[in-house]
């Protein structure tokens, strides 16, 4: 029903290049051996011309016919075709145009690479000292392990897995704070949630083997490894809950934390600041309203 097709030999980038390299020469040679034939028919005819029909005088002051200038001229034309078409293409074809382009190409790179080593150069002049350029750069390419917490002036965290208070504005806070980021969470803290919060990436520890999560959830076993699988985010967020704030604390960079100003009831603490440790680097305190029940401070800890 339907007729068989043919496979076509495949014609790769260089073969093209090769046939159409092929067609040039060959058009080439046509046109010179068209200039050679014309220069014999036109020779002739002009000889005929001065011979059997006397065209042309003497040319003086070398007492020459003409038509001898004219065919010398012609011949001259041809040989130069004859030359350009054989003895340049020979020594200045394709090949020796992709020498000299290497040459220029090289040349140039020698080039950049001595203006890059002036300017490397020029730079260390400049720069303050490289103790503290490496310094500089270590910072900007370390992430900031950052701890998370809304906490009672009892450091009660939870109970029952769950918050003891709301603070519509502390939520928000989260919310912004740990958009787009990786947030580390122990496995109760994980299902307290209904679901996965959306524009986060969540990293579950948990020593349950094949504890089943749904897409885009990662599972660890220990802090160290869930802190491992977020090293390419600039600031990863601890979130809970009060385990693994305490390994936390010995290795985190900085601590929010949303100090509610109660005591309360709960199962779960957070562990308390060592200022010795910790040095408080802002603070906002802010009343309780119809959106949250307590009175509250923003307050950020880094490590000293």
């Amino acid at each position: 029903m339907f007729g068989t097709k043919k496979d076509n030999p495949k014609i790769d980038k260089d073969q093209l290049e090769l046939i159409e390299y092929a067609q040039k020469r060959i058009k080439q040679k046509k046109r010179l051996y068209v200039h050679f034939v014309l220069f014999l028919i036109g020779s002739l005819f002009l000889i005929l011309l001065n011979v059997v029909l006397g065209f042309g005088k003497t040319f003086r002051p070398f007492d020459t016919d003409w038509f001898v200038y004219a065919i010398l001229a012609w011949l001259f034309l041809l040989l130069y075709h004859t030359f350009n078409v054989f003895v340049t293409h020979h020594f200045m074809g394709k090949e020796w145009e992709q020498l000299q382009l290497e040459k220029l190409v090289a040349k140039q790179k020698q080039r950049i690479e001595a203006l890059k080593k002036n300017i490397s150069e020029t730079n260390q002049d400049l720069s303050p000292t490289s103790s503290e350029t490496d310094t500089k750069k270590k910072t900007e390419l370390t992430s900031c392990l950052t701890i998370i917490v809304a906490a009672a002036e009892n450091n009660a965290i939870g109970k029952d897995n769950q918050l003891i208070w709301h603070l519509s504005d502390d939520l928000k806070r989260f919310k912004t704070l740990t958009n787009h980021h990786h947030i580390i969470m122990g496995r109760k803290t994980f299902e307290s949630f209904s679901k996965p919060l959306p524009n986060r990436t969540h990293v579950v520890i948990t020593r349950q083997q094949d504890y089943k999560v749904p897409a885009g959830v990662i599972v660890a076993n220990t802090l160290e490894e869930a802190i491992e699988i977020s090293k390419k985010d600039n600031q990863p967020f601890i979130i809970g809950g009060g385990e693994i704030y305490k390994q936390a604390m010995n290795i985190a960079d900085k601590i929010e934390i949303t100090r509610v100003h109660e005591t309360f009831e709960a199962d779960t603490f957070f562990p308390e600041i060592d200022t010795s440790v910790w040095k408080e680097t802002s603070r906002n305190f802010h009343k309780k309203d119809s959106k949250n029940e307590y009175d509250f401070s923003y307050i950020t800890y880094e490590q000293r």
